[in-house]
């Protein structure tokens, strides 16, 4: 369900008193207007997500109300009460600008069950109006292989399904972002926003408005009401990355928000209830932050309680393949004429041996780099970065080491594919963007290793 804030616009001082106490125990903030001028006057700060209002008011009607607020660019959705029905005035109430109309005396099940229909259409319409980069592109799917990964794979499956607050932390490039996006969506919350925000890249004096939001006129250059990173993540997942960044004092606030679950835009008088899901990560140690006086201990219990650390790149490379087959097959779906590429044996080896201090998201520069280098549809060394293209011959024969477990990562790719193609090999080898030739050769290989 979602929480709206309600604005109840009637002359009738007991049919606001009725409505509010209905609406507040539903679970929703609601604010109150006894005629049209105060309904205007609150809605020109932008923040009343539904305003219930009666058709018939003297000075101004219900009518005159939409009308004005549409005008404005107010993008409140109104549901209109009247006490006399008629075709003309539901016409008259759709033209003005309203999204529906009830006949009073209103019914306690059917106004919240159209309250939960209109916060459903809001939500939809937030999350169309945020730019959420997806994790799988052109159905590429990564299958860790190392120990470490597979056992942080039996992690997620078991925190995913739950509403528990998550700490994912390890070095810098280590994977965090990928990670979180495949905690939400093997979660409950699948189908609603995941909102991902750099703690960091925040200036400090608008992390507030950011956060929460902010009404219309709040502050100076506030010209228009801003719906917060929180109330856009409503009944879904906010990731909060580099969260050892924020401020002190943005820390208690957030802390506020754990703990009793709603928000208070910059400039409005009363809070609102949200749902939502955190999930935080860092590259920095919290517990040596909180002894020295620069992270709160109370939050960082209240965000450590399911830890997952990643391990760096260079402590799982037997995952090295797999990723690159992912990177490679999310990089060649961006170019402007795709076709099929293929890593070669050497510069996989190279792949394989070289230290990625950037991890993770190091290698996927290098692949994205070498997709658009690649000649005839083949990565060579040659279009892989000068330190790769020079790693010694003592590092390379660490490398070699790696060969083996790479025709096996090969092999069960091959198979895999052969499989989903029902046993046409020779749509398989298409698919993989191979000839049937080096299908063959691969696969023979791969029964080579198992035969030693």
């Amino acid at each position: 369900m979602h929480y709206l804030q309600i604005l109840v616009v009637d002359d009738e001082p007991a049919l606001r008193q009725i409505l509010s106490r209905l609406l507040t125990k539903a679970g929703h903030s609601v604010f109150v207007a006894e005629n049209g001028e105060q309904a205007l006057q609150r809605l020109s700060k932008g923040d009343v997500d539904v305003a219930l209002c009666d058709i018939r008011m003297p000075d101004i009607t219900g009518l005159e109300v939409v009308s004005k607020a549409k005008a404005q660019g107010i993008e409140t959705l109104f549901l209109m009460m009247t006490a006399f029905a008629s075709v003309n005035t539901a016409v008259e109430a759709m033209r003005a600008g309203a999204y529906d109309y009830m006949v009073k005396p209103v019914r306690n099940d059917d106004l919240l069950n159209r309250l939960a229909n209109l916060g459903d259409i809001i939500a939809l319409r937030s999350e169309n109006e945020v730019l959420r980069e997806l994790v799988l592109t052109n159905n590429a799917v990564f299958k860790p292989i190392s120990a470490s990964m597979q056992r942080i794979d039996a992690l997620v499956d078991k925190v995913a399904v739950t509403d528990s607050t998550v700490l994912v932390t390890g070095e810098s490039g280590t994977g965090k972002g990928y990670l979180t996006k495949d905690i939400h969506q093997r979660s409950q919350r699948a189908d609603n926003p995941f909102i991902p925000v750099n703690c960091g890249a925040i200036p400090e004096n608008l992390m507030e408005s950011e956060f929460f939001g902010h009404t219309k006129g709040a502050f100076t250059g506030a010209l228009k009401a801003k719906r917060g990173l929180f109330v856009e993540a409503d009944q879904g997942t906010i990731f909060l990355d580099e969260i050892g960044e924020l401020p002190l004092l943005m820390q208690v606030k957030l802390l506020h928000v754990i703990e009793d679950g709603s928000v208070r835009a910059v400039g409005s008088e009363q809070a609102r209830t949200v749902d939502v899901r955190i999930i935080a990560a860092t590259n920095r140690n919290l517990r040596e932050m909180v002894d020295a006086g620069t992270f709160r201990e109370d939050l960082y219990f209240r965000l450590n309680v399911f830890n997952i650390e990643l391990p760096a790149l260079r402590d799982r490379r037997e995952d090295i393949p797999g990723l690159v087959e992912f990177f490679l097959a999310k990089h060649v779906s961006k170019m402007p004429a795709s076709q099929p590429t293929q890593i070669g044996k050497d510069a996989m080896e190279l792949l394989c041996s070289y230290n990625y201090g950037g991890n993770i998201r190091e290698l996927e520069n290098v692949i994205a780099r070498a997709v658009i280098l690649a000649e005839r549809g083949l990565i060579g060394p040659e279009s892989l970065p000068e330190a790769l293209q020079q790693i010694d011959s003592e590092s390379l024969d660490k490398g070699h080491q790696l060969k083996d477990q790479v025709r096996r990562f090969e092999r069960d790719v091959i198979q895999q594919t052969i499989t989903e193609s029902g046993g046409d090999r020779k749509l398989a080898a298409k698919r993989l963007g191979l000839g049937l030739s080096s299908l063959y050769r691969k696969l023979e290989e791969a029964s080579e290793i198992e035969s030693l």
